[in-house]
């Protein structure tokens, strides 16, 4: 899961949506460094990726891809399923826009960005301002992400190559998304993930 993902399940399982997003720039035992309810944000960030890079779908969407790009495959598909998420918001949840989960979201992690790393300040100036949640429904987003991780990180070069693995498997992964995404919003419900 990638950013709108793990906001979205925060928000169903009434988890810390800051917590969530903050997760992927702390580094070993958050607990002496943030809220309590930060932390379990932390927390059940963590406990969602290793979920998710186990479900056999997505283990399975893996093999879809390319030798030279297999190796990134699970960033690719995290970025992805936020992807079918902005592209379905309205099917799966209803109740909220996605613009206005979007200025919730963006009110809630405000209130953490003080005492967060750098990292993730610089993160929040882009994520925000150039509406990177919404525009993930935009393909060529996706590919724009995907360019853009390559470009910061040298060793996932393959990124950008990646992108041919997504056209090609498109209605194949779409259909992966549905039979694991709803499954995952009624475990957030549950207070299960």
């Amino acid at each position: 899961m990638n950013f709108l993902a793990h906001l979205h399940l925060a928000h169903l399982a009434d988890s810390s949506l800051s917590g969530n997003l903050l997760a992927d720039f702390v580094r070993g035992n958050p607990d002496e460094l943030y809220s309590p309810e930060v932390v379990s944000g932390i927390y059940m960030h963590r406990r969602i990726d290793v979920l998710t890079d186990n479900l056999p779908e997505v283990k399975a969407a893996r093999d879809w891809f390319r030798p030279e790009t297999r190796r990134v495959a699970p960033i690719t598909l995290d970025v992805m399923w936020d992807h079918f998420l902005s592209r379905h918001w309205s099917q799966l949840s209803p109740e909220l826009s996605l613009p206005d989960f979007v200025h919730y979201a963006h009110a809630q992690i405000t209130e953490i960005l003080p005492e967060s790393p750098e990292r993730f300040i610089n993160l929040n100036e882009y994520l925000w301002s150039e509406r990177w949640l919404e525009r993930y429904r935009e393909m060529d987003f996706i590919q724009r992400v995907l360019n853009g991780m390559a470009s910061r990180r040298p060793r996932l070069d393959a990124l950008r190559d990646s992108w041919q693995d997504l056209d090609t498997n498109y209605e194949q992964l779409e259909e992966t998304f549905w039979t694991f995404y709803p499954r995952m919003m009624a475990q957030a419900q549950a207070r299960a993930l």
